[in-house]
């Protein structure tokens, strides 16, 4: 049974539904086909298509008019962003599908490290790396690199503020770090030089770690999941199993890394750790006036998502029906992470621990060049977009976290007191295992003797809430 939650929305935007519009101007070929795409995706789907002047309806009105804009822009990326709404910091364009595609569903090159960049002091130029984690099964985990390993060479070159994103994301597959540990106030080189392999077509998965931590008189279930991927809803589904199975009296859920993904997969995650509200309300959508009135007219249940009770498979959720639920949080969890917190606070008590979260309540869908009513892509190019297409609220219709979610208790991770994931003295676990005892927050970070964090490997990829539905097609 495929369930009504279910958005897996790759939208196809049918050169048959502005066929008329095609016929009326000269034929655009080459570098002009693409903003010709650009443009008729951006004019139907944008989110704030109505506010930006030069998406209006009556532009392609006019032959003339039309033909004259895109002439005037054939540099599809530049085109892309003076299209673009102010209020926009999501917005992609790319001109590899099947690359955006991939990253998408947690498939890219990699070799396994996940790591942040920091100013070696408050007044320099230097640049250190420090491993945050490392994905099982990758060349990084193969080699032994482990979180809390510091670096501050790459290919036998000190890293610094100019040089740190050719010699970490340059074309080459292949590069060495030099370790290092930092002493009495400096960093100084170990003998260790390790030379790391990306793998093109690396599969990283989302649960890094699962577990039930028993302390005093709770039973702690612990998850840290890094990505929504709806492929992974049997395994988290498995993961509840077993948490349902070992009587956890309190849940953790750890988002500090994930910076979103798909909607249906949230949902599931959702409907897991409750249980008790299938088919009420998770959230609503909110798109353009010309699609809000396109699904309000013909199905407006595709603008809700509701809590569910089973996968599309048919397989029940091991759902645990929680009424509270301690999330962990960075600034780096963004979207999907932020609607989960969202979504569940109208149902249930959500105590969020750690760091303000990034502020996403809006979802993008992937724009192709469909060339006809079957699917096909247009063979010219490859290019697709990743626009903004709608904001989202829970069931309260509250949607207003533009500027992040506030933890409600505040604790920072930093780079100088990593401690090792899923361990309870890890240091934003053990303070939320201290908040549910009722031990309260714990002071265990010293003075950082280091400068701002400038890069996140996660930042590579763009926070994104990814909506996914059935192919469908829009008349006008």
């Amino acid at each position: 049974m495929k369930n009504k939650i279910s958005f897996l929305f790759t939208i196809l935007i049918l050169l048959s539904c502005s066929k008329d519009r095609d016929d009326e101007i000269v034929e655009l070929t080459g570098d002009y086909e693409i903003s010709d795409f650009i443009w008729k995706g951006l004019n139907e789907f944008y989110y704030w298509q109505e506010s930006v002047t030069l998406l209006a309806d009556s532009i392609d009105d006019n032959k003339n008019t039309y033909t004259k804009l895109i002439s005037e822009n054939s540099d599809p990326n530049p085109f892309f962003n003076s299209l673009l709404s102010p209020k926009d910091r999501f917005s992609i364009i790319v001109d590899d599908y099947v690359e955006l595609q991939n990253t998408l569903q947690g498939i890219v090159a990699s070799n396994g490290m996940e790591f942040g960049l920091s100013f070696q002091c408050s007044d320099c130029e230097e640049v250190f790396g420090f491993v945050k984690y490392v994905h099982p099964d990758s060349d990084a985990f193969n080699k032994n690199i482990k979180r809390g390993d510091l670096f501050t060479h790459i290919n036998g070159i000190k890293l610094n503020r100019n040089n740190y994103r050719e010699l970490l994301y340059g074309d080459a597959l292949v590069y060495e770090i030099s370790l290092s540990v930092y002493e009495n106030g400096v960093f100084n080189l170990t003998e260790d030089k390790i030379e790391l392999i990306k793998e093109e077509n690396f599969q990283k998965n989302p649960i890094h770690v699962n577990k039930i931590i028993n302390y005093e008189s709770n039973s702690i279930g612990y998850l840290m999941y890094n990505q929504f991927l709806s492929d992974y809803n049997d395994e988290l589904n498995e993961v509840f199993s077993n948490f349902k199975s070992g009587n956890i009296t309190d849940l953790i859920l750890d988002l500090r890394y994930n910076g979103g993904g798909s909607v249906s997969n949230c949902v599931v995650l959702s409907s897991l750790i409750t249980g008790q509200f299938t088919g009420e309300v998770f959230s609503k959508q909110n798109w353009n006036s010309k699609l809000n009135d396109y699904w309000n007219s013909r199905n407006p249940d595709q603008l809700i998502n509701k809590f569910v009770s089973s996968l599309s498979t048919g397989e029940s959720l091991n759902s645990l029906n929680l009424q509270s639920i301690y999330i962990i949080t960075s600034n780096q969890s963004a979207s999907a992470s932020e609607l989960l917190i969202n979504g569940l606070d109208s149902h249930i008590q959500v105590i969020q621990v750690g760091d303000t979260t990034v502020g996403k309540n809006v979802a993008s869908i992937t724009i192709h060049d469909y060339i006809d009513n079957d699917g096909n892509k247009n063979p010219n190019h490859t290019y697709a977009m990743q626009p903004i297409v709608l904001a989202i609220e829970n069931s309260a219709g509250f949607s207003d976290y533009q500027d992040g979610l506030e933890p409600d208790h505040f604790i920072k991770e930093v780079s100088y007191n990593l401690g090792t994931l899923g361990s309870i003295s890890e240091p934003l676990l053990l303070n939320t295992i201290n908040i549910i005892s009722g031990s309260g927050r714990l002071d265990i970070n010293p003075e950082n003797p280091f400068g701002e964090i400038i890069y996140d490997s996660h930042m590579k990829n763009n926070q994104r809430l990814i909506i996914e539905t059935d192919i469908f097609k829009l008349q006008k």
